[in-house]
């Protein structure tokens, strides 16, 4: 429906009473801060039918990150509505039409930048372009507009060559005359450039303008510079160019072109036109008895990274003796059809046997990946060691006469070029793969988190492979970099930046294509996504690295929940066997996982026992000793028998030592640790679970002697006091016998006497 009969959005009303105080404002937010809107400074010229983009872009905002924008034109008093990201309905009836066509578009480049198009200018768009930035601040302050004035200027750039002579001879002067006219506008400049065209190439002799700037050609900078091409300016709009000492490699069809540009306001140039006219086509008849020259490849490469070498031969030479070859080795890139490239010279050697690189070879040529030789005086090759993608193409030796002249210099007298030779092979792209996989889960603080990244390599020669571990705090998050592992597996920290626990990162290579990460004692700080970086080398023939491929594995989280910190007991003795007598000692050692609190927020309550079996069989025994978690020793009186006494050797190590051991003291002993933490929050302690320790086993050794010592002493005197008890009693019993037999009467019955006897 018409827009006057539109429902008006109470957004767009304050929207617009916010544009006037932001106008009002106007420049000040520079200084005050605030919301800040920007377009190019004007003003934008362009020519009538071309294309135009204004780009408005608006930061220092409050309010949602995606922003909106509309567009208005000043046409003499009024502000026309013109285009809008969020109102569809936003645009006047003077230009619906427009955009609905397309002719005028806005896009979105981002959530804080969009861009004005008009496909096609018209005289009648010359205007002042406003770009608005609803409000979406809390207050108002800063810029909510900013405008760019656009004029739109006819086509009037003429350009009208004079037809050069169509032979000349080999030496004479060669006149180029164009005659380029336009009406003058404000913020615009022209430049004239004259080519030349050899059957598949363009090259550029002199390009003169904008301005002052005079800019020769690659393959004509040595003539400029030696004054072989010089500038006739009769004024008049009529551009001379004059070429000296003409040249059969001269020959060919010459263009003239004319552009018009205009200066940004940041200084650059901007080409708004530009139109080209032929000239005519220049035969150059040569003068010099003539010599042919023939290219051949005589290394093909059959992958990227083979070496390639082509032979450049000068044959039929005639009255060559004064004189010498120079050879200049040009590439031209393989486009598709109808596209047209220019040259590029790899690098020359000239009269005197100089290597002259060319600017995009310099490196490699210096770098010895590329070499110029002259392997006869009328035989040159280009050899590539390590042939790159970018080097397909194909390739032309040009081979330079040089001729001594009455003062001794050495003249350029004649230029030959071979035909191209392709250098093509089956491109295969490296194709690199890496999946990640989880060898132990960090389910706890101190525990242990492994990670094996597999790599997968396709169309790589002899590769190697570097890896480096990146870690994120959450999907999105900046990444940063814990350690890396080179191609010649040399590790290195990355920003790893905790020097107590250097030695808890870990890479290591565990097979041809296998990578293994480790973190030892996880902390709460180390929670967060980790994978691999893998990039495949390849090797130059120089043994150089060269960067092939890159690939990003998939994430491995990190999530354990915060438990605090896990306790353990364990008991050990360097002796579990002592002799009757000597000293035992038994150590208690705790442990800690996770997060570790402050020495001095962490004590524990250490009680040792002796035979657990016993305990259980007498319905449980008090400890033999017992520390509690001030540092204060108790015995108990229930096993005062026990010679021992307890003491701490560390923070987390408590030595119980038998005195004296006895048997009585043989058996299993083990100890128990009640862990006691200070809470920094609330300022009181709280005891965790009491932890019990596995038993160990403490023994007496008896010597064979010590253990048959007191039997074979009592039983010797045993029998000693026994054969002494034997004897006296037989000699008290031999004479109470004799003593009775003496002195008896008989009696005076026999059967009596017969009887007593």
């Amino acid at each position: 429906m018409p827009r006057s009969h539109r429902i008006v959005d109470p957004r767009f009303v304050a929207r617009e009473a916010l544009f006037v105080l932001s106008w009002l404002s106007g420049r000040a937010s520079t200084l005050c801060g605030g919301r800040i809107v920007k377009v190019p400074e004007g003003p934008l010229v362009r020519v009538e039918g071309q294309a135009v983009v204004m780009r408005c872009d608006v930061s220092e905002y409050e309010g949602p990150r995606d922003q909106d924008f509309e567009w208005t034109v000043q046409q003499g008093d009024k502000e026309v509505q013109l285009i809008s990201t969020f109102d569809s309905q936003y645009p006047s009836s003077v230009f619906i039409d427009r955009v609905r066509s397309g002719d005028i578009s806005v896009k979105k480049l981002s959530d804080s930048s969009a861009q004005l198009q008009i496909k096609k200018v018209r005289a009648t768009d010359s205007a002042v372009y406003r770009c608005h930035t609803p409000s979406t601040d809390n207050t108002v302050s800063g810029n909510y507009a900013a405008e760019v004035e656009l004029r739109v200027i006819g086509d009037t750039l003429k350009v009208v060559p004079k037809i050069p002579q169509p032979t000349v001879s080999q030496g004479s002067l060669l006149e180029l005359y164009c005659n380029v006219t336009r009406a003058f506008t404000e913020h615009t400049s022209i430049s004239v450039t004259w080519s030349v065209k050899k059957a598949t190439t363009t090259e550029d002799l002199l390009t003169v303008g904008p301005g002052d700037k005079m800019t020769p050609g690659s393959y004509y900078s040595q003539r400029y510079a030696d004054g072989g091409l010089r500038l006739d300016l009769p004024g008049g709009g009529i551009y001379g160019l004059m070429v000296t000492d003409i040249r059969p490699e001269d020959q060919g069809e010459y263009v003239c072109m004319a552009r018009e540009w205009t200066r940004q306001a940041d200084g650059s140039l901007h080409k708004i036109l530009e139109k080209m006219e032929k000239m005519g086509n220049v035969t150059v008849t040569p003068t010099d008895p003539e010599y042919q020259v023939a290219l051949r490849s005589v290394v093909t490469p059959q992958f990227t990274g083979d070496p390639t070498e082509l032979l450049c031969q000068v044959n039929s030479v005639l009255h060559m003796q004064a004189s010498r070859l120079g050879v200049t080795w040009l590439y031209t890139e393989t486009t598709a059809v109808n596209q047209i490239r220019s040259p590029v010279t790899v690098g020359s050697l000239n009269e005197r046997g100089s290597l002259l690189p060319g600017q995009d070879y310099k490196t490699r040529l210096e770098a010895g990946d590329i070499a110029l030789i002259r392997s006869e005086p009328d035989s040159f090759t280009l050899r590539l060691l390590h042939a790159r993608n970018t080097d397909m193409g194909s390739y032309v030796c040009n081979v330079t006469a040089w001729t001594q002249n009455r003062n001794g210099a050495w003249d350029r007298t004649k230029d030959v070029s071979s035909s191209p030779v392709t250098v093509q092979w089956t491109l295969k792209t490296p194709v690199l793969s890496v999946a990640a996989h989880r060898v132990r889960e960090a389910s706890t603080g101190g525990s242990t988190f492994e990670m094996s990244c597999q790599v997968t390599g396709q169309n790589l020669q002899r590769p190697g492979y570097s890896v480096v571990i990146l870690t994120q705090e959450a999907q999105g998050a900046k990444p940063r970099k814990v350690l890396s592992l080179t191609a010649d597996s040399v590790m290195q920290l990355e920003e790893w930046a905790e020097p107590s626990r250097v030695d808890s990162v870990v890479l290591e290579k565990t097979g041809p294509l296998e990578y293994r990460f480790r973190l030892y004692g996880v902390q709460v700080s180390d929670r967060g996504l980790y994978y691999c970086e893998v990039t495949a080398w390849t090797r130059d023939q120089g043994s150089e690295w060269i960067r092939a491929v890159s690939a990003e594995s998939n994430k491995m989280e990190i999530a354990f929940e915060d438990t605090g910190p896990v306790f353990n007991v364990s008991i050990h003795s360097d002796k579990h066997a002592v002799s009757l007598g000597e000293t035992a000692k038994l150590l208690c050692t705790l442990t800690v996982k996770g997060a570790s609190p402050n020495t001095g927020d962490l004590s524990f309550e250490v009680r040792w026992f002796q035979s657990r079996m016993q305990a259980m069989e007498n319905g449980g025994v008090g400890p033999l000793i017992g520390m509690d978690r001030w540092g204060v020793v108790r015995k108990s009186g229930s096993n005062g028998s026990c010679d021992c006494s307890l003491e701490r050797s560390g923070p987390l190590n408590f030595v119980l030592t038998v005195h004296g051991v006895q048997y009585e003291d043989v058996g299993e002993y083990y100890c128990t640790a009640t862990p006691w933490l200070f809470s920094p929050t609330t300022g009181a302690w709280s005891n965790s679970h009491e932890l019990t320790s596995s038993p160990i086993y403490l023994s007496v050794q008896l010597a064979l002697w010590e253990s048959l010592k007191m039997p074979v002493l009592y039983g010797i005197g045993a029998s000693v006091l026994m054969a002494i008890v034997s004897v006296l009693l037989g000699i008290a019993g031999a004479r109470c016998c004799h003593k009775s037999i003496g002195t008896s009467p008989r009696s005076r019955s026999k059967l009596v006497d017969l009887e007593m006897d």
